[in-house]
């Protein structure tokens, strides 16, 4: 099983190169370099020759995304223009409300002669795109759409909705877990929205905690110091990990090969829950692999 830490992803401003530079030291798993909300319009076009420019240097084994703006937009064919040929693992496309769009996309790829390792990530951030979420997850079926993943945003999910910002997000959480369930019905990845309050770091550990019990992959995240915390929350712990061997190993005996459930210190286990267990191990084992000196 290989497996790919994204805990912890981190978006950065492709208009300000110094970040940009910075983002090589971060111990963030992933990062997006964007070109959407956080860069200005009158911004785009340099934003585009910085993140062009950070991507012939590379970002060393972390996984890389770039943000373009919306297919809505007059920015969005140029942004793909500059970006793709410095073949980012993946396009962040915004506000992705049905399957057409990522038709439209993949045609639009297509053309370019894109590097088939770049992928397509969707930003599920609309009202449409929870009623929708089943079928744009679907669209993964279709390999020239590239969709690998689902990018929370949280914030403009909100402001379309009307829904609060609430600590435990009750408003949003039928939405959240629409969202999980369509990405894992089709085997995609899935990230979680940005923690807005930098000054309560209990309240973003509790909401990383969270995201982590709702099936989320990682979060994302918009401060460099929230990347610790998040990595922590969303790694397995070392008890977490010798149990998930133990009950690899027991399952992985020849007398247990045919069997679907099992006991292990007094406790009935299938081996579904060692299916889990495998998934646990792969992860940490993709952490330990990360967090080695080059």
């Amino acid at each position: 099983m290989t497996v790919r830490p994204r805990r912890s992803v981190l978006y950065m401003p492709g208009s300000n190169p110094r970040a940009l530079e910075k983002a090589r030291e971060l111990p963030a798993d992933g990062l997006i370099l964007d070109l959407e909300d956080s860069v200005a319009p009158d911004a785009k076009a340099q934003g585009r020759e910085n993140i062009v420019k950070a991507l012939e240097t590379g970002f060393g084994d972390r996984d890389v995304m770039v943000r373009i703006n919306g297919l809505d937009t007059r920015w969005w064919v140029d942004d793909l223009d500059a970006v793709v040929g410095g073949r980012p693992d993946a396009v962040l496309v915004p506000k992705i409300s049905d399957p057409h769009q990522l038709q439209d996309l993949a045609a639009r790829l297509v053309d370019m002669g894109t590097d088939p390792h770049v992928r397509v990530w969707a930003m599920m951030e609309t009202p449409l795109a929870m009623l929708n979420a089943g079928d744009i997850a679907a669209a993964a079926l279709d390999s020239e759409t590239r969709l690998a993943g689902f990018v929370l945003g949280t914030n403009d999910l909100a402001k379309d909705t009307r829904a609060r910002l609430v600590p435990g997000r009750a408003p949003m959480l039928p939405w959240l877990m629409t969202c999980v369930a369509a990405a894992r019905a089709f085997g995609l990845s899935i990230l979680d929205g940005v923690y807005n309050d930098l000054g309560n770091a209990e309240g973003f550990v509790a909401e990383c905690r969270q995201a982590l019990d709702l099936g989320f992959d990682g979060k994302t995240l918009i401060h460099p110091r929230q990347i610790e915390p998040c990595n922590e929350a969303f790694s397995p712990t070392p008890e977490e990990v010798a149990v998930a061997r133990k009950m690899i190993a027991a399952f992985d005996l020849p007398e247990n090969e045919n069997k679907g459930v099992i006991q292990i210190d007094g406790r009935m286990v299938e081996r579904l829950h060692a299916e889990m267990a495998r998934q646990t191990v792969a992860i940490a084992d993709a952490i330990a692999k990360a967090q080695k000196p080059a």
